[in-house]
């Protein structure tokens, strides 16, 4: 989606009343985006989403009826809709992160989020860009990266009981095509959840030049964004 001329039109899903009130009332005062709709079940999030069409839905996990993951994975699969999903979540969960990677979220954002950073991550998944906090990027990879470490053993060995197994997010087990240089290296920022701004302004290129490589990045991972990149890069080794 690149929504860059219009208004960005966002559907917020929370069970709790004044939760969805505090971001309408963020969201609704910037000049270029506008709340469209609100739910407070999963199942109503996917009827909503398919009658509205947002840019980008704002994602509870815990509701009534149908949860967060379960109403971005149906979402997800509607071709129709193409909204892009941040799920709303606290750090002491970290199964919902992983859960929602392999549902189709593109983003996650802290229940305590500033607002800025609300309206900031509202304008990332509607040009297209996933959106992860660096201190939800860092807990992301080091749990793939323990996940990568005792594969084998895992998979020759019971779960412990009440586990949750890791989802293995779709994508490229081998590239077809190798990185170039500079495609590692903004990978590399990627993986530290740099913004296309701030990859251009650490590597002196243009924004549109960023968003050819991340193109490029995503095509030869197989992966469906940049938060789903920077795992699949993680445990191939490459960030």
């Amino acid at each position: 989606m690149n929504r860059t001329d219009a208004l960005i039109r966002v559907l917020l899903v929370d069970d709790h009343a004044m939760l969805r009130a505090g971001f309408r009332t963020i969201l609704d005062s910037q000049p270029d985006i506008t709340v469209v709709g609100e739910a407070a079940t999963g199942a109503e999030a996917v009827a909503k989403a398919s009658a509205l069409r947002p840019d980008v839905i704002t994602m509870d996990v815990q509701m009534p009826d149908m949860d967060g993951i379960e109403a971005t994975r149906r979402i997800v699969a509607d071709p129709d809709v193409g909204a892009a999903i941040a799920i709303v979540t606290t750090f002491d969960r970290d199964d919902y992160l992983y859960q929602a990677l392999d549902a189709g979220a593109s983003g996650f954002l802290l229940k305590n989020a500033g607002a800025e950073d609300l309206i900031a991550a509202v304008r990332a998944l509607a040009v297209g860009d996933g959106m992860l906090a660096p201190e939800v990027t860092r807990r992301v990879l080091a749990r793939f990266t323990r996940a990568s470490a005792t594969e084998s053993s895992a998979a020759s060995s019971p779960s412990p009981s009440g586990s949750l197994a890791l989802a293995e997010p779709q994508g490229a087990t081998v590239l077809a095509e190798p990185l170039t240089d500079r495609e590692a290296e903004v990978l590399a920022l990627l993986a530290d959840a740099r913004s296309n701004a701030e990859i251009a302004g650490a590597l002196y290129i243009g924004e549109a030049t960023v968003k050819t490589h991340v193109s490029r990045i995503l095509q030869k991972l197989g992966a469906r964004d940049r938060v789903q990149a920077v795992v699949l890069a993680h445990r191939m080794g490459l960030a």
